[in-house]
C-alpha cells in the first residue's frame, strides 16, 4: 500500500522566520518493505507493561507511550523532533514571521543548547548572546531535562519580560548570567550601504521568502547610481532560513550551472537547483564573509560562490548545517521534524559536519596602528617644484568609510582591502 503525506520542508529556529516548500512523499513501487524488528517490538510491549504495572505510581499509558515516541526522534539527529500540539502550533505562529523571542537560532548538543548565531537586531544581540556561547540554564532552570522544543517554548514569551541564560564561552573561567528582555521579533532580512563611491556592501541577516528580490532591488539601485567596482557579501552570523531565497541570492550572481542539490532516500528528497538567466552582476569583484555562525542557506550560497569561482570566501569556517528538515504531519494537532535529505554544492561537496572552508582564512581581531613620528615629504619642503600634473583625486568617502574600520570589524577591513586589490589588477591586465 502506498502512503500519501503532505511535506512541509521548513527551517525552524528560533529567530527566524521559515517558508514551506510542499511535495508528495510516495515510497518508491519497487522498494520492499523489511519484516517488522518482531523481538525489539516485544521487548517494547514487554518494557510497557512493567512501567504500567510495577512503577511506583499509576502512570497515564498516552503520556508514556508519546515519551516514547520523542525518545525514539531524539535518537537520530539534532535537528529532528517530535511536535508535541504546543510546539506544532508555535511553529505555525512562527512561520508568520513575528513573534515574541529572544532571537537567536540554537541546536542540541550533549543536551545543551548551543547558539549557532543571534540575529541582528534582536534582543540576543543587545544582551551580548554570541556565536557559540552553551547554554545551560534557563532561569535557573537546567536544560538538560527540556530538550531543544522545551528550550525553545521557555525562551519565546511576551515582549517586554525577562528571561535569564545562563552560557558558558570560550576564554570565560566561570559562566555568564545574562539577561535577555524578550521582544517582538522583526528581522529585515537585507541591510546594504556604499563603503566609499565605488565598493558596496551588503548583509544579509538570515534568508526570508522575500530575500532574493530585495537583493537583486538593492544590487539594481546600486549600480544605477554608482560605477560599480567591487561587492562585499556579509554572510557571518546568518543562520539560514528559506532555501529558494539562498537560490535566487546565488542566481543574482552566476548566469548559468547548479546552484545545490538534495540527495534522500526517497526520490521526493533529491532535488536540483540551477542559475538562470536573471543575473545582475555576473563580473564585478565579489568577497563573502562568512564565520562559524554561518548556517544551512548561508552556506549553500558561500559553497555555491565559491564552487563557481565567482567570489573570494574569506573569514573562518562556517557551522556545518547541511542537511534537510521536513515536516510530516502526523495529525491536525502533532507533526515529526524528520531529517530527510542532505545538501551539497555544485562540485558534489556535502556542508553536513564539514561546512565551508574559505579561501581566505581572517579570524576576528583589532588591528593596532604603531604610534610613530610623521616623516616629511617632499610637497611639506618650501620651495618644492610643483609637479606639473593634475593631483590625483582621492575618494574622500572610502577614507572616511575605512577610518577606524580595522579596530571595529578586522575582516570587513580585509575584504574591502582584497576588493581593491582585485580592481587594481583588473585594471592593470584589461586592454
Amino acid at each position: 500500500m502506498k502512503l500519501s503525506l503532505k511535506l512541509v520542508s521548513v527551517f525552524f529556529s528560533l529567530g527566524l522566520s521559515a517558508a514551506a516548500l510542499s511535495q508528495t512523499v510516495v515510497p518508491p513501487d519497487s522498494e520492499v518493505p523489511k519484516a517488522l524488528p518482531l523481538e525489539e517490538l516485544r521487548r517494547f510491549s514487554e518494557v510497557f507493561d512493567r512501567i504500567k504495572n510495577s512503577y511506583v505510581e499509576p502512570v497515564d499509558d498516552a503520556k508514556v507511550l508519546e515519551d516514547a515516541i520523542r525518545g525514539m526522534i531524539s535518537g537520530l539527529d539534532p535537528h529532528s523532533s517530535y511536535l508535541e500540539p504546543e510546539a506544532f502550533d508555535e511553529l505555525r505562529e512562527h512561520t508568520s514571521g513575528e513573534f515574541g523571542g529572544v532571537g537567536i537560532e540554537i541546536s542540541l548538543e550533549d543536551g545543551f543548547i548551543r547558539v549557532i548565531a543571534p540575529i541582528d537586531d534582536t534582543p540576543a544581540v543587545k544582551a551580548g548572546i554570541k556565536a557559540g556561547d552553551l547554554i545551560t540554564r534557563i532561569d535557573d532552570e537546567s536544560v538538560k531535562s527540556m530538550g531543544l522544543d522545551g528550550a525553545i517554548s521557555r525562551m519565546r514569551g511576551k515582549p517586554g519580560t525577562e528571561i535569564v541564560l545562563t552560557v558558558l564561552r570560550e576564554g570565560e573561567d566561570k559562566p555568564l548570567s545574562i539577561k535577555v528582555v524578550r521582544d517582538v521579533i522583526k528581522v529585515t532580512s537585507i541591510k546594504h550601504k556604499m563603503l566609499g563611491e565605488q565598493y558596496a556592501y551588503l548583509r544579509i541577516t538570515q534568508f526570508q521568502g522575500n530575500t532574493g528580490g530585495d537583493l537583486k532591488k538593492a544590487l539594481n539601485n546600486i549600480q544605477e547610481k554608482s560605477s560599480l567596482q567591487g561587492i562585499v557579501l556579509d554572510l557571518r552570523n546568518n543562520p539560514g532560513g528559506v532555501l529558494q531565497a539562498a537560490v535566487e541570492v546565488v542566481d543574482a550572481f552566476i548566469d548559468n550551472g547548479m546552484i545545490v542539490y538534495t540527495q534522500g532516500r526517497l526520490a521526493s528528497a533529491d532535488s536540483e537547483f540551477m542559475a538562470t538567466a536573471n543575473v545582475v552582476s555576473a563580473t564585478v569583484p565579489m568577497v563573502v564573509l562568512i564565520n562559524g555562525g554561518s548556517a544551512s542557506a548561508s552556506e549553500i550560497v558561500a559553497g555555491a560562490l565559491q564552487d563557481h569561482k565567482r567570489a573570494v570566501i574569506m573569514g573562518t569556517g562556517s557551522f556545518g548545517k547541511g542537511s534537510v528538515q521536513t515536516i510530516l504531519p502526523l495529525t491536525q494537532r502533532r507533526a515529526l521534524k524528520l531529517t530527510t535529505a542532505r545538501y551539497f554544492t555544485p562540485s558534489g561537496r556535502s556542508i553536513q559536519a564539514q561546512g565551508i572552508q574559505p579561501d581566505v582564512v581572517v579570524e576576528e581581531a583589532e588591528l593596532k596602528r604603531v604610534q610613530g613620528r610623521d616623516f616629511p615629504k617632499e610637497k611639506d619642503l618650501s620651495g618644492h617644484l610643483f609637479n606639473g600634473q593634475t593631483e590625483q583625486s582621492e575618494d574622500n568617502e572610502l577614507a572616511e568609510a575605512q577610518k577606524g574600520l580595522s579596530q571595529r570589524d578586522y575582516q570587513l577591513y580585509e575584504a574591502l582591502n582584497l576588493l581593491k586589490a582585485l580592481t587594481i589588477v583588473g585594471k592593470v591586465t584589461a586592454p
